[in-house]
């Protein structure tokens, strides 16, 4: 859960945890340590996508775990605004594929847990052993994760989702042809654009 931009009338919270990339490179350097610490070798690291893609990422490459996989799960759409439980989104990972090897599943957080629970369990049932690793857990999560960073009440801001969605035009202007090249910028018609930059 990486939901920090707030919806339509609603204000982040003044107090609050704030994680930067720096930061956030020791953080899954110390996670990835404990793993190692612990004597847990992971076959794949699981990221719960879309928060846990980039410790999922860090901890692969510390761990030298070259097998990744993603798990696209919906829970928060908004700051304290949930669905009623967390949800399991396409692409699906294939789940067959993981059958006897040992899995380390990895998001930002364990706020109520439900996430990592329903991913916990369903890594469980075809995996050999999955363990769990968040960057931070909440005190009210229902699942203990393996490993944990640190632990906080306070509401977290990430790097990665620290700043608003990019603003996107409405629509590409028609004249742009499907080339990306816009002749209102350059003065050129997409044909000469493509042309030139493909003669560079």
């Amino acid at each position: 859960m990486a939901m920090t931009e707030a919806a339509p009338g609603q204000r982040l919270p003044d107090d609050r945890e704030v994680l930067d990339w720096e930061l956030f490179g020791h953080a899954t350097r110390a996670l990835a340590e404990a793993v190692v610490a612990s004597g847990f070798e992971p076959d794949i690291v699981v990221a719960v996508a879309r928060g846990g893609l980039l410790p999922g990422g860090a901890l692969s490459y510390a761990l030298g775990t070259k097998a990744v996989g993603t798990l696209n799960v919906e829970f928060y759409t908004g700051i304290d605004t949930r669905l009623p439980g967390p949800v399991v989104l396409p692409p699906l990972l294939d789940t067959d594929a993981l059958h006897g090897l040992r899995a380390l599943i990895v998001d930002d957080v364990a706020d109520t847990g439900e996430t990592l629970a329903l991913v916990r369990q369903l890594m469980g049932s075809h995996c050999a052993e999955a363990r769990t690793a968040v960057l931070y857990a909440k005190p009210h999560s229902i699942v203990t994760p393996d490993y944990v960073w640190r632990r906080t009440d306070r509401w977290i801001t990430f790097p990665w989702s620290a700043l608003p969605v990019v603003d996107r035009p409405v629509s590409a202007p028609a004249s742009m042809n499907g080339t990306g090249f816009d002749p209102a910028i350059t003065g050129e018609p997409p044909e000469e654009q493509l042309t030139a930059w493909g003669a560079q």
